[in-house]
């Protein structure tokens, strides 16, 4: 086996994960993805004996009679090109074997153990035999049924792990990640299939098997909304505490917080902040007014050849032309939807604009510029806002509490221009923590191109779910009468929601994020939080060359 310098050693446990499933293996290791499942959590804690015991380190010279018994050994090997750290190493002198630790109980196929458990625990094996020792068995203990079953290193076994090897290193070194598993059982029990997404891959690709549901992450959390300017978030034990000039005001506990939103001089001590980053809870900063600011992640995501092939497409003129078309084209479809879904007057009346927006979906396709095509949104969103107030319910005496003439901001000068603003800014923020949380630079657009502190891929994403969700939220708020015209604050010509009304309208925009839709394209339903990370997914997939087109969501 060649030594290869360019490339980290492979640790024993993804040989494991190579070997069940070649794609499962490139996304663990080569793109840094990980999601805890229950099996995994559970395999965690069955580990907590082996993994609270300190490292120990095997002796140069054993004695032949020395008996060895260490744990957690941390050995790796240049020629073999790989790494492990061995739960447990027991036996006399130079003769020794490497124990594993799984949870659950032995299977019953031959030999007691599957294929990816005996490759793992044969490269243990194989990186004792580097270091001197005789190996010739090795033992997997099953902790909830408490067996031990021995594996022999024969010359079978010990090929396919090092074939397991070398094709491991050969594929991070192309950089190609493997196809999905053809409609495997594996999949939906797997912890990265949301990530992985894949059906939905070889659906796109024109496979013709309809997707199976996703098995979405647990949605175990909301987000932490801090408004007060007074307002000072401590930690306490396993709670994120609230206080305000002293005074308990409100408290979340950490399992059940997705993220900590923080507005004005709103302030979060140092304790509470390490533990938002150690239990990956993003802390999102606005202004009082709303506007987002920017977040704070731990280290960020490991995924290299995701941004990789991010920048690489945003330089591409025609890449760009490619995804801004349909995310422009997806924006004017969902805004003519909305529009004719909830115009409250005679639908003849609204005819001509719907036919217009219908013309300038068709010519968004045709755009052979990113100007020209910003051209086509601009006119489409004329046309769509000059008529957002038919949207609104009316009383008996056919009036409407609030009114839109033209759509302004920066600053916003009427209610629901300031309702508009902040929703877009709720829609940026989610957006910048979602892709962030896979693996993109929500800096780096394709459509809003690049400027000094500006989530231009966060901007481009939300495109189609600018109607769909702060659109739809507003109007939301304002025909359920959850939002009053004294809601507001107005100064130097500038109108913005008040604390209350603001506290409101974040109750109607979380209610959206959370409600199920069934995907257009995939058939399954979905919250449209969760559809913000498919669809973010799915966004690596296209850059990433599995799949020809981005498919934008555009409901029905």
């Amino acid at each position: 086996m060649a030594e290869n310098p360019d490339l980290p050693f492979i640790p024993a446990r993804m040989l494991n994960e190579y070997v069940y499933c070649p794609r499962l293996g490139y996304l663990m290791w080569v793109q840094g993805e990980f999601a805890h499942s229950a099996d995994t959590v559970d395999g965690k804690l069955k580990h907590r004996r082996v993994d609270k015991e300190s490292r120990q380190r095997l002796p140069e010279a054993p004695d032949d009679e020395e008996t060895i018994h260490a744990r957690s050994v941390g050995l790796s090997s240049a020629l073999l090109g790989i790494t492990a750290k061995i739960d447990l190493v027991e036996g006399e002198g130079e003769v020794v074997r490497p124990v594993d630790y799984k949870r659950g109980k032995r299977p019953h196929v031959a030999g007691g153990v599957y294929a990816p458990e005996r490759v793992q625990l044969c490269a243990q094996g194989l990186l004792l035999r580097e270091h001197g020792f005789q190996v010739d068995e090795g033992f997997i203990y099953f902790v909830e049924s408490r067996e031990r079953v021995g594996v022999p290193f024969n010359g079978e076994l010990i090929d396919e792990t090092l074939a397991a090897i070398d094709g491991f290193r050969e594929s991070a070194s192309i950089g190609e990640i493997p196809p999905p598993l053809e409609d495997s059982p594996k999949c939906p029990r797997c912890s990265l299939v949301g990530i992985c997404l894949p059906d939905e891959v070889r659906f796109l690709s024109h496979a013709g098997t309809e997707p199976r549901p996703i098995y979405p992450h647990t949605e175990n959390g909301l987000p932490l909304y801090v408004q007060s300017p007074r307002a000072y978030v401590r930690k306490a034990g396993d709670t994120l505490v609230v206080e305000v000039e002293k005074e308990k005001v409100a408290a979340a506990r950490y399992g059940e917080t997705s993220q900590v939103v923080l507005f004005g001089n709103s302030s979060l001590t140092t304790p509470a902040l390490h533990e938002c980053l150690a239990r990956e809870i993003p802390v999102t900063w606005l202004s009082y007014g709303g506007w987002f600011m920017g977040h704070t992640v731990g280290t960020g995501h490991r995924n290299v050849e995701t941004r990789t092939v991010q920048y690489r497409a945003s330089f591409d003129e025609e890449a760009c032309l490619k995804l801004a078309r349909r995310l422009v084209a997806g924006k004017i479809a969902n805004s003519r939807t909305l529009l004719k879904r909830n115009w409250k007057g005679n639908v003849e009346e609204i005819s001509p604009t719907l036919d217009a927006l219908r013309r300038d979906l068709r010519n968004a396709f045709r755009m052979r510029t990113l100007d020209t095509l910003l051209g086509i949104e601009g006119t489409a969103a004329g046309r769509y806002f000059e008529n957002f107030s038919g949207m609104f319910k009316r009383d008996e005496n056919e009036k409407i509490p609030f009114d839109l003439t033209t759509r302004n901001r920066r600053p916003p000068r009427d209610p629901v221009n300031a309702m508009l603003s902040f929703a877009y800014a709720m829609l940026t923020r989610e957006w910048t923590v979602t892709l962030a949380a896979v693996g993109l630079d929500p800096y780096r657009g394709f459509y809003h191109q690049a400027r000094f502190g500006r989530p231009a891929l966060s901007l481009d994403m939300m495109e189609p779910f600018r109607p769909l969700i702060a659109d739809s939220t507003v109007l939301m708020a304002i025909n359920n009468g959850e939002v009053q015209p004294d809601d507001f604050i107005h100064a130097a010509g500038s109108c913005n929601l008040s604390e209350k009304g603001r506290r409101s309208f974040i109750a109607a925009f979380e209610r959206r994020m959370s409600q199920e839709v069934t995907h257009p394209i995939f058939r399954y339903r979905i919250s449209y939080r969760r559809l913000f990370e498919v669809q973010a997914r799915l966004l690596v997939r296209f850059l990433l060359g599995e799949i020809p087109n981005f498919p934008v969501f555009v409901t029905r």
